[in-house]
């Protein structure tokens, strides 16, 4: 049994190694589209549709996620200009949004055909309270060039850290695969975590 990740975040490879897992990185090539509503549904469908995009041998288990940042039903991804990042980060400041990330763990078990898999999905939402944030501050941190790969144009686990009054959930979605989901998901695929080996 080996553990694909279909994802080419070094987060998401950070948390599965923290999580003491051995696995190999195959980025999923899916094209994303625009998103639909209702949200939670698009995500989960998204994470369905990477996991499923991983060419799985039998005996090989594929964990594919997605996470938006969500501000009064929009999806904010991540910024493609300076101009854009500082758009989001000021939509944010001094307000309240979600982090969801959908998660999706795909399982071919040796001992069955090629068509059957089995699929365990989740989904993980976080509530974000931003302080007020200032001009200067925003454009520093658009100097850092932290925010360009990363959905609403700030890291928690950076300097974005900072932009943050507290949060409702899962610190772990945030940052791009909640943990103690993961770990049920794939605990039902056979994968011992923190269990007797």
């Amino acid at each position: 049994m080996s553990l694909i990740l279909a994802s080419a975040s070094p987060r998401r490879a950070e948390l599965l190694k923290q999580m003491g897992l051995v696995f190999r990185v195959v980025p999923s090539d899916l094209e994303e589209g625009e998103p639909t509503f209702p949200i939670a549904g698009w995500i989960q469908q998204l994470s369905k549709e990477k996991a499923l995009a991983i060419p799985a041998k039998k005996g090989e288990i594929v964990l594919a996620a997605d996470t938006v940042v969500i501000l009064d039903e929009q999806v904010l991804g991540k910024p493609e200009s300076e101009e854009a990042a500082i758009e989001m980060l000021k939509s944010l400041s001094g307000r309240i949004h979600q982090v969801m990330t959908g998660i999706c763990v795909l399982y071919r078990p040796e001992n069955k055909g090629m068509q059957e898999m089995q699929i365990y999905q989740d989904i993980a939402q976080t509530q974000v309270h931003f302080r007020k944030l200032s001009m200067r501050e925003i454009t520093a941190y658009i100097e850092s060039d932290e925010p360009f790969d990363k959905a609403g144009s700030y890291g928690i686990q950076g300097l974005g850290a900072l932009f943050v009054e507290r949060i409702e959930g899962c610190y772990y979605n945030i940052v791009g695969l909640p943990l103690v989901k993961t770990m049920y998901l794939l605990r039902q695929c056979g994968v011992r975590v923190l269990e007797d080996q």
